[in-house]
């Protein structure tokens, strides 16, 4: 099994930030276009992803080649707001998939695997917690950051297999509210422009709620790509509730991925001043929103994380930071086939 992640090439998602870019097809390869002038050619089968923000679009002849060769084709808008996504043909086990649909109708099915998703949040987020008193105690309120661990620390205590569905997502919410109020201990640079009072979402109403969501777009179409890829359906989740057009299955997993993934760069692009607070302005709607060269900054940043190496805490053996989603990915996809007694979740150490 390991070997079968291992062995998966990873390949490229193309980003594409021009609000001006046009994307075509020229036989097998990606085009694009800005002003109708060709700035940018890539053979398909070297990608296994593309993402464009702004609202110029693709071709219907862009858009088959990427479906058919089972590269995920997403639309964000200019500030990371998830708008579309174009697939091609349903693949995988329809069997895995049945099986899939049959525990996520089940209550207690549904509890079982999220209790994972739920337990690895919450046990990830207090490492992030934990790793900022090693390496910054005389920086930070280290007393703040500890207590916030340690109630992360009771609430993993209070979480079982058997803990019911609408308690699991109360307890993740709980947890989640506890880690964020300590998030802001963990800025070091710029605290003027880059501070954290609270989760905002839709939209983010300070640069670091940007800069998060921003990161978060960027891993829930990593996440989904790999659950494709393994023949699952990213929109059947087991912790969050169906909604036309929400991935709820790469929600899930995301949650667990979240902290190691996406907050600890968060924090690193801040703290090491690779992001600057001119890259970010506020719009009329009050939505903060980044520029161009900010959004390269990152996607640059994001990429070069990818290709990082780590020890995979169940597979023994180091893999691409990348490859994390597919190997997660592969081990949902065993767990429900009846290959694994539950779904082993990522840790991290």
């Amino acid at each position: 099994m390991a070997g079968g992640i291992l062995l998966r090439k990873l390949l490229n998602t193309l980003f594409v930030t021009s609000p001006e870019a046009y994307l075509s097809r020229d036989g097998e390869n990606v085009v694009v276009l800005v002003s109708g002038e060709p700035r940018f050619r890539m053979p398909v089968h070297n990608l296994d992803g593309i993402v464009t923000f702004g609202y110029t679009g693709a071709s219907p002849g862009l858009m088959e080649l990427c479906a058919n060769r089972g590269v995920a084709l997403s639309f964000l808008s200019q500030s990371g707001r998830f708008m579309a996504r174009v697939t091609g043909r349903v693949s995988g086990n329809v069997l895995l998939r049945r099986k899939q649909y049959r525990v996520a109708d089940s209550e207690d099915g549904s509890a079982r695997i999220a209790s994972s998703f739920v337990v690895a949040k919450i046990s990830n987020c207090r490492t992030v917690l934990q790793r900022a008193v090693r390496d910054h105690e005389a920086n930070i309120c280290a007393e703040d950051v500890t207590d916030a661990s340690q109630v992360l620390s009771n609430h993993l205590m209070s979480v079982t297999e058997d803990t019911p569905l609408e308690m699991l997502r109360g307890i993740e919410g709980a947890a989640a509210n506890v880690y964020f109020s300590a998030f802001d201990h963990l800025i070091l640079a710029n605290k003027q422009a880059f501070f954290f009072k609270e989760r905002s979402r839709r939209p983010p109403r300070d640069n670091m709620n940007a800069l998060l969501s921003f990161l978060y777009t960027l891993l829930v179409h990593d996440v989904q790509s790999a659950l494709e890829a393994v023949g699952l359906d990213p929109q059947v989740g087991f912790l969050h509730r169906d909604r036309p057009g929400r991935p709820g299955l790469a929600l899930d997993m995301m949650e667990e991925l979240r902290p190691f993934l996406a907050d600890r760069l968060a924090l690193s692009l801040v703290n090491r001043k690779q992001v600057s607070p001119s890259g970010f302005s506020i719009l009329e709607s009050g939505a903060v929103v980044m520029d161009d060269k900010t959004r390269k900054t990152v996607i640059s940043a994001w990429q070069k994380r990818k290709q990082d190496k780590i020890a995979h805490p169940l597979l023994n053996e180091k893999i691409d930071i990348g490859l994390i989603p597919y190997a997660q990915a592969m081990l949902l996809a065993r767990h429900l086939r009846g290959d694994l007694d539950g779904y082993p979740p990522f840790f991290w150490k």
